[in-house]
């Protein structure tokens, strides 16, 4: 029998209504086909959330029909099918010969089917910023009667103002995000094994909250003592000890959207300067949520914060976060000092001022909001505070 859909994360008219921006962009860039070929834009005008390693994989979407069509090896395609709203009968799986083929692969597969559907003469948008040069190279030898023009981070931006559906799921993201955090003031305790709490916290991840289930499992980072002076190490082999400090990132993942969330634990009372810097960056991210609304810039919300740390006697030197939706971090706008794009409504953010100083010293506190009219709404409903246990 032929693979059933699967739950849809949203209705058909608001994959219509995203791959309807995207097709003035690409009459204003006179794009006749356009080939989206990273993963976080696929599910975004997909509705796709599966990856399929490193193998060349395509959803073309043309000016002349209005359902895209997707590409991708044989054997990935059912799940595809069941993903995708689009018709079944778009799904093209082409032969597994094609896989660690040294002569040919998808690629050549994907240029030929857009031969056979006429689309090889016009203009062709790929995104060859995260394409490797000697596919833009074989886009050019084999479809010589086109024009390849980069599409690279186009859809992405459009991406960056949500649709109130997408903020309603980034809401119950937050929510498994709360969850897990919880759950880990739970299970962090001394002599308990660090890979024991992890195992609580991310399960909290997939059961989720109010009935919605993680889909997947995000980044993830639990950086305890001596490691707090980290930020990207996971877990390690070792006991929560009397005095630990355990620096928390998670995030709860539906569909493939992200809300992330960052909180500082203390086993035993927090050293004075520790709680130094916990004062700083609370009201540091107080004043740079104070700032957001539309017509501000991503600098004026990273200049408050700043500002205000500093009157604390401490400095950050990374930046204060990032647009975030699918796949947690979309490259776009960044919320650091020089960034001047303009907010707008429904743009979503982690507010993300984690803050390592010293090899031996680090902290970190963070929120996922979007911008309103009214300013900023954050999505955790978690307090701001060191977790002592």
């Amino acid at each position: 029998m032929p693979m059933p859909k699967g739950h849809q994360a949203f209705p058909r008219s608001e994959y219509m209504r995203r791959l309807s921006a995207v097709k003035v962009e690409m009459e204003r860039r006179e794009i006749d086909v356009l080939v989206v070929t990273t993963s976080g834009n696929i599910t975004y005008l997909s509705g796709c959330t599966t990856k399929s390693g490193d193998i060349p994989t395509g959803l073309i979407v043309s000016l002349q029909q209005e359902e895209p069509t997707f590409i991708t090896r044989r054997q990935d395609a059912p799940a595809a099918v069941h993903q995708m709203f689009i018709d079944g009968s778009r799904v093209v799986g082409y032969p597994e010969a094609l896989i660690a083929n040294p002569d040919q692969d998808g690629w050549d597969a994907l240029i030929e089917l857009l031969q056979q559907k006429s689309l090889a003469g016009g203009g062709i948008g790929l995104e060859t910023k995260f394409l490797p040069g000697q596919v833009v190279e074989k886009f050019k030898r084999k479809a010589p009667k086109a024009t390849i023009v980069d599409f690279s981070d186009v859809v992405t931006w459009i991406r960056s103002v949500k649709s109130d559906l997408e903020i309603a799921l980034m809401r119950e993201c937050a929510a498994i995000a709360d969850a897990a955090t919880i759950r880990a003031k739970e299970v962090i305790r001394p002599g308990v094994r660090e890979a024991d709490a992890v195992a609580e916290i991310i399960g909290t991840l997939i059961r989720g909250a109010n009935g919605k289930p993680g889909t997947d499992v995000a980044s993830f980072f639990l950086c305890a003592s001596p490691r707090t002076s980290t930020c990207h190490i996971r877990w390690a082999e070792d006991v929560f000890r009397q005095g630990s400090q355990i620096n928390l990132e998670v995030g709860g993942l539906r569909h493939g959207y992200v809300s992330a969330l960052m909180r500082t634990f203390s086993i035993g009372k927090p050293s004075d300067r520790l709680r130094r810097l916990h004062d700083g960056e609370v009201a540091g991210m107080e004043a740079a949520l104070a700032v957001v609304k539309p017509g501000a810039t991503c600098q004026d919300v990273a200049e408050a914060f700043n500002t205000e740390l500093r009157k604390h006697g401490f400095e950050k030197d990374s930046r204060c976060g990032y647009s975030i939706g699918i796949e947690w971090t979309e490259p776009t706008a960044s919320l650091k000092v020089g960034d001047l794009t303009i907010l707008q409504p429904n743009m979503t953010f982690h507010l993300m001022l984690g803050n390592w100083i010293d090899e031996d010293f680090g902290y970190v506190l963070s929120e996922t909001f979007r911008v309103t009219e009214a300013g900023a709404e954050t999505f955790s409903a978690l307090p701001r505070e060191i977790f002592e246990i």
